[in-house]
């Protein structure tokens, strides 16, 4: 358990995939680049065999904004994506229900 201050901590964000494509010598790791309303943010996420790079471009998303800088085969990451995992390793990625402007705050 964490306290409500901790939660609060958490910076969660609406954010839009500008581009996508696998990170060179990997079969999961795919890199976003991201708007967050007047930011471009980049990130590293593990979702390529759930996730055709082609067919995340212009999907929104939420992420995890405020997460220290994380490099994956050399590569760095400035957030992470929120996803829900099934019993057998499926992804979904949680994303608004309607359409949000990027960098929007989600509560």
């Amino acid at each position: 358990m964490i306290s409500f201050e901790d939660f609060k901590k958490i910076d969660l964000r609406a954010a839009k995939i500008v581009s996508a494509e696998k990170v060179e010598g990997t079969d999961k790791l795919l890199k976003l680049i991201l708007d967050l309303g007047g930011e471009e943010r980049q990130i590293i996420s593990g979702i390529a065999e759930d996730y055709p790079a082609a067919d995340l471009v212009g999907r929104e998303i939420v992420i995890v904004a405020n997460l220290e800088p994380r490099s994956f085969k050399g590569v760095e990451s400035n957030g992470m994506l929120l996803a829900a995992e099934d019993g057998e390793g499926g992804l979904a990625l949680l994303q608004p229900d309607k359409e949000m402007p990027p960098g929007t705050p989600v509560h």
